[in-house]
Parts: C-alpha cells; sequence; structure tokens
C-alpha cells in the first residue's frame, strides 16, 4: 500500500507547540472591514514567501458551473478589491454575463484568511491605463500577444507573437489593449479566519446590504 502523502491531523503536541499569534481579541472588536484587511495584508507582507497579495477568484460560467483560479489584488480601499486582466478571457467573460464573484485570500504563515463576496463592475479608461502604464514594459506587451484562455498550437507559437508585438512596438510606448482592463468587487461580505488550537477557530464576518451602508459585524462558531 502506497504511504499517504496527505499530513496527518495534528496532535495535541502539535498544537500545545502553535504560538498564540492569533489570540488577540481585539480582533472582535473592529467595525471597518477593509481597515482589518489591510492590517492583515501588511502583516502578510513581512512573513509570506511571495505573492501576499494573491487571492483565489471564483465566478459561474454561462451553465451555472463554478469557476476559481489565482489573480493578483493591485489596489483595495473603500470601494473594494481591484484586480486586472483581459476582459476577453474565460474569467472576462464569465464577469460580463454574471457580475458577482468571490475571493479567497490565505496566507498560510499567519495562519489566516479572508473571504469577499459581492457584484462586481468594471474600473474607469483611467484607472485601467495609469495601472497598464506601471507594468514593466514586457508585460505590456504581453497583453498584445495573448489570446487569453484560447487554445494555443505550441509554445513556438507564443514566442512568435512575442517577437513580432516586440518588433512593432520597437522605439515608442506600448499603450493598453481595448481588451485589457480591470474589475472591482465591491464587497457585501468580508470574513476574516483565524486558526486557533482544536479547529477552534475563530471567525469574524461583516455584512451589508448596500456599498453605502454601515457593516454589520457578526461571530461564527468554528
Amino acid at each position: 500500500m502506497t504511504q499517504s502523502v496527505i499530513p496527518p491531523s495534528p496532535s495535541r503536541e502539535d498544537y500545545a507547540a502553535q504560538l498564540e499569534a492569533n489570540a488577540d481579541e481585539t480582533l472582535f472588536e473592529r467595525d471597518d472591514p477593509i481597515a482589518l484587511f489591510v492590517e492583515w495584508l501588511e502583516a502578510a507582507r513581512t512573513s509570506e514567501p511571495n505573492d501576499p497579495n494573491a487571492m483565489a477568484l471564483a465566478t459561474v460560467d454561462a451553465e451555472g458551473q463554478p469557476d476559481v483560479r489565482m489573480v493578483l489584488l493591485k489596489d483595495v480601499d473603500a470601494r473594494g478589491f481591484t484586480f486586472f486582466s483581459n476582459q476577453e478571457s474565460a474569467k472576462g467573460g464569465q464577469l460580463w454575463a454574471n457580475p458577482c464573484a468571490a475571493l479567497l485570500f490565505h496566507w498560510k504563515s499567519l495562519r489566516r484568511q479572508v473571504r469577499v463576496r459581492g457584484p462586481v463592475e468594471p474600473v474607469s479608461v483611467a484607472e485601467a491605463d495609469a495601472y497598464f502604464a506601471s507594468r514593466a514594459r514586457e508585460s505590456r506587451i504581453g497583453a498584445w500577444v495573448s489570446d487569453q484562455s484560447r487554445p494555443l498550437a505550441d509554445r513556438a507559437t507564443l514566442e512568435a507573437r512575442v517577437a513580432e508585438q516586440t518588433a512593432r512596438f520597437e522605439g515608442r510606448d506600448v499603450p493598453r489593449p481595448d481588451r485589457w482592463t480591470g474589475w472591482r468587487i465591491k464587497p457585501a461580505q468580508i470574513e476574516f479566519w483565524r486558526d486557533r488550537p482544536f479547529r477552534l477557530h475563530d471567525r469574524l464576518r461583516f455584512d451589508r446590504t448596500a456599498p453605502d451602508e454601515a457593516w454589520t459585524p457578526v461571530r461564527l462558531w468554528p
């Protein structure tokens, strides 16, 4: 019988050895989930080995089937959580057809996660232009190259397209293609989770029914 690669459940000793970094009860005295999220993200910047702003983005396709992939958070403020991509990709088509989404941030080094749900709106042209201009030149060329989510014959075809577009923009700025834009998830619900010994985790959820309403916090059973 092949030995399982799934780690066993933690023992009592394993739990006892965990640091109580997540024991601060002031978590449940907060009333601003965006401020709390920024605080946790800042902590993750110092502890995660890479991409503390990575998040799982869940959408729904035309058949009602869920779809999920990892993307990078590029901005967060009172308006919501923003990321950028090709709007002709699979996720782009799903977001245009059904403009709602869910996010999951998982920071393993901190033993914390945050879940976000809400409607989605495209960012303004000015926002898309500004972020696109901040990207590395090669990444901007890549946005012109890729027919994202569509079948690709082989790597050589991709590299040939890169060479073609690199030559096209030689000696001049690389503008944003119309198909490249951003989306903002306007949170209606944000849930904070942190690991505690023996699976007696802490969960704090914030809810609101409209973007201009106050948040209502509620503590959840593990």
